[in-house]
Formats: C-alpha cells, structure tokens, sequence
C-alpha cells in the first residue's frame, strides 16, 4: 500500500507533497478524514510505538501541559484518535516502509 497522512493547511505537508511523485499513492487529508482506529494500528505495527507518531508541535499539546505529563503508548494513542492534530505529518507509507514527519533527511 501506498498512502500519505497529511494536512492540507500544512505548509510543509503541501511542500513535500509538491515534491514528490504522488501519482500511485493513497491521500488522506486527517482533519476532513480522520484516522481510524484500525489506521493507526496499522501505522503502529510499522512502527512499533505511538510515540514516534506524535507531533509535540502541536498548539494543544502546549495547551494541554502535556510535557509536564508522563505518557504512555496508551496515551499517545489515545490524544492521536481524539485531536487530528496529535498526528505528525506527513506520514507517507511506501509498502512496509513509513516515513513519520518532516525531518528533510528522510523526506529524501
């Protein structure tokens, strides 16, 4: 499966998706579609750990005083399934690989 987790008002989810070939891939653009439950688990069997895929940029995990908080799996899990934004983007998967967030050295 090809597939790409994004956010249309995302200027760097827009720059990467500019620059790359997306002609074979699956888009979902999470706030209009969120993530599934069965979704992230599947990213997660990727992964092998929510934490991997949340975004601490988020305003509502400042908002929320999350780093004042010990999360667990359970709970990364939890905050990605009930705030779109908890979600870090793009998440592009490529078969079994998945490449989480901006970082410019794996978008390459």
């Amino acid at each position: 499966m090809k597939k790409i987790y994004y956010l249309k008002t995302c200027f760097t989810c827009r720059r990467i998706l500019k620059e790359m070939d997306i002609t074979n891939y699956i888009l979902q653009e999470i706030k209009t579609e969120p993530i599934t439950v069965k979704q992230l688990d599947e990213l997660f069997s990727l992964t092998k750990s929510y934490e991997v895929l949340f975004s601490r940029r988020a305003k509502k995990y400042k908002q929320m005083d999350l780093k004042n908080q010990n999360l667990t799996e359970k709970d990364y899990r939890q905050l990605i399934l009930d705030e779109y934004t908890f979600l870090k983007r793009p998440v592009i998967i490529n078969e079994n690989e998945v490449f989480v967030g901006s970082n410019k050295k794996k978008v390459v």
